[in-house]
């Protein structure tokens, strides 16, 4: 069986050098706020251009930390795409907010602007407080930030990026972590840049929200040990998971360009085909860290059989996400935009993710392309 992401390739080229980050960690005995910790946090800051990095226990805590800054108050609404990952919804939730729920776009997975306006006025019918707008750069994409920013300018609205996948893309030559007020990302360990277990990151240019979150992930600790300033959390990164992203950050840039080779190679071999499979589109002056590569199977194909096919021909394949956030039991009495999400219930019930690392070789692409075609074939 192929691997879907090969974790184990990009550990052989950098074995001894994590293996040495841990022993000095093991040797200083910090394992919590150890000196990697705020190594990281400059390297990140060098790498994104961004003042600010606040690294954290996980993509979902750094999200959370993201809208305590911002300062999210119960009942108060925030536009979020349904076709995502839980966490962008549940942090709104865990801090009392409501997450109104609008369509992305066909061709590009993202958010869409014409469906954040009709949200926005349908919130003001409603009497929703709305607040700001969580983008996500989906499956490595991130989104058309300049026009979002503008809407978001006209209705007084702020804007927190959900850079968990694409973290590393540009748009119009600024990296994904600093394209809006504030962003967050994760290191899990399938993720472009992931750790060896949970951790995640906060990117900001205002000195405030940074020094929001970063009291509020020490439990709101103030300036002194054990007195507080607000109510907070415990979102503190391992020090041994900040050692290993040290040395996966140094190869971070070279992997991100090994992803766009790959990709662009898998595009040009389905364009060949005739088997109507859209696949992924970027918007101009934009590229992805390419998480995910997510096909579209044409609509009389049988997804189910699709991939049962295709793992008998030893190629795994997996879907993100079958079940729009907006149809799942605890979020179903949340509003919706007016235009009924009608992409995002289509492309739940028609993406497909291939194998994506950068270390998939020409042949198993052309393998794994060529193999995907013939099935879609047979299944039409």
């Amino acid at each position: 069986m192929l691997d879907f992401i090969d974790l184990k390739q990009q550990q052989k080229l950098i074995r001894d050098k994590v293996d040495k980050r841990i022993c000095k960690v093991l040797d200083h005995g910090q394992y919590i706020q150890g000196p990697e910790v705020k190594e990281l946090e400059k390297e990140l800051s060098l790498f994104s251009k961004s003042k600010f990095v606040l690294c954290c226990s996980s993509g979902t805590d750094a999200l959370v930390l993201g809208l305590i800054a911002l300062g999210l108050k119960p009942n108060e609404g925030v536009i979020v795409p349904s076709f995502t990952f839980a966490s962008t919804a549940e942090a709104v939730c865990m801090l009392g907010g409501i997450p109104f729920f609008s369509d992305v776009k066909l061709d590009t997975y993202n958010i869409c602007e014409e469906s954040i306006i009709k949200s926005i006025d349908k919130a003001n019918k409603i009497g929703i407080n709305l607040k700001g707008i969580i983008t996500v750069g989906l499956f490595g994409q991130p989104c058309d930030m300049d026009k979002i920013k503008e809407i978001a300018d006209i209705n007084n609205l702020w804007v927190f990026d959900d850079a968990a996948q694409s973290f590393g893309a540009k748009y119009k030559d600024k990296i994904s972590g600093n394209l809006c007020e504030i962003s967050a990302t994760s290191f899990f360990p399938a993720k472009p840049l992931g750790c060896y277990g949970d951790g995640g990151a906060l990117f900001t240019n205002n000195e405030n929200f940074y020094k929001i979150a970063y009291s509020s992930h020490l439990h709101g600790m103030g300036n002194n040990k054990y007195e507080y300033d607000r109510i907070g959390m415990n979102g503190r990164i391992d020090t041994i998971q900040a050692a290993i992203l040290l040395e996966k950050l140094k190869i971070f840039k070279s992997e991100l360009l090994k992803r766009e080779e790959i990709a662009k190679y898998y595009i040009k071999r389905f364009l060949k085909f005739n088997t109507n499979i859209n696949v992924p589109k970027l918007t101009n002056n934009t590229n992805s860290s390419w998480a995910q590569f997510t096909i579209q199977l044409p609509l009389n194909c049988n997804r189910e059989k699709f991939q049962s096919l295709m793992r008998q021909k030893n190629i795994p394949t997996a879907i993100y996400y079958p079940i729009p956030i907006h149809c799942q039991s605890p979020y179903q009495n949340f509003p919706i935009s007016p235009d009924n999400l009608k992409n995002t219930i289509e492309l739940s019930n028609r993406v497909v993710s291939l194998p994506m690392h950068p270390y998939l070789s020409q042949k198993n692409v052309d393998y794994i392309s060529t193999t995907a075609d013939e099935i879609i074939t047979s299944l039409i």
